[in-house]
């Protein structure tokens, strides 16, 4: 269990060799200072992709090393070599540089030439809230609009095989909605419900477990006493590690609500490629950036043997 993002970046420090991030485009100076960050603290070791000429200045500029500087003309280009670069074992993390998200998330998705899996993209964003004693996964809040029952089970699965790598060998998991009761008019109780079934059929297969309740309040998931008042015999209340949200409108919401009135400290990255994927924003503080790649080397998934 990790209780914060320092044991994060703790435990990724840990591991016996630094992991390799290939950052696509990377002619971005305030992100390669993560990087350097990063690397300083001995978890990173950056392939760049760009034109050699402008990343190579900017590096000198900021004192960064990079692994590798791999030539690329325009960002399709640098997303495509990027791309190969962890595709063929060269890199365990892919991460956007200055690239638009359309462009870095088609190369992803390219049938022939590109991460897929099979199974939906999602976003997993972790919190570390003031008042809770340990980190909270939450997914989708980003990507999925409206997911449906069906790739509910793709984003629950996604972010299960993360928190296992992380750490989670059997994660405690809210399907969040408004109340506890299953309500043919509100779809999102009729999911949660469809999310625990998936769960107790066994469908996850052997390598993953989870204990899930759903559908689930929010006071329930994280309140012993609101359990107690409300007469609930929940096993996850007050330890929920893995909160699935019914809508991307409820998990964008609450997610920027800690954020900015509880002033949470968090990290984002995308789900359901063959590795771990950084998406992020230039809006993105440089403790962000540091955490989003903290959190994907640990996703990858790589003992300290």
């Amino acid at each position: 269990m990790l209780k914060n993002f320092d044991e994060v970046q703790e435990r990724v420090r840990s591991i016996r060799e630094p992991y390799i991030v290939s950052v696509a485009a990377a002619e971005d100076k305030e992100l390669l200072l993560a990087v350097k960050t990063a690397a300083e603290l001995g978890f990173v070791r950056p392939v760049l992709t760009g034109d050699p000429k402008a990343v190579g200045e900017i590096c000198a500029d900021i004192g960064l090393k990079p692994l590798d500087i791999l030539e690329a003309h325009g960002e399709e280009e640098a997303v495509a070599v990027a791309v190969k670069s962890v595709r063929e074992g060269g890199a365990q993390v892919l991460m956007k540089g200055l690239v638009n998200t359309s462009i870095y998330m088609r190369g992803i998705l390219n049938k022939e030439q590109g991460l897929r899996t099979g199974r939906l993209l999602s976003m997993m964003a972790v919190y570390e809230a003031p008042g809770y004693h340990k980190l909270v996964y939450c997914s989708d809040s980003g990507i999925n609009v409206a997911p449906n029952l069906e790739q509910k089970k793709d984003i629950l699965k996604n972010i299960l095989l993360a928190t296992k790598s992380i750490g989670l060998e059997t994660p405690k998991v809210a399907a969040l909605t408004a109340n506890e009761m299953v309500d043919p008019k509100i779809q999102s109780t009729v999911d949660a419900a469809g999310l625990v079934e998936y769960v107790a059929s066994g469908a996850l297969g052997p390598d993953l477990s989870c204990i899930i309740e759903g559908p689930i309040a929010f006071d329930v998931a994280f309140d012993p006493h609101a359990a107690a008042h409300k007469k609930l015999d929940s096993k996850i209340t007050g330890e929920t590690d893995i909160v699935i949200f019914p809508n991307m409108e409820a998990g964008n919401i609450m997610g920027k609500s800690w954020i900015h009135l509880c002033r949470c400290r968090w990290a984002g990255i995308v789900l359901g490629a063959t590795h771990p994927v950084i998406l992020g924003s230039r809006a993105d503080t440089p403790e962000i950036k540091l955490n989003s790649i903290a959190l994907a080397c640990l996703a990858a998934g790589r003992s300290n043997d």
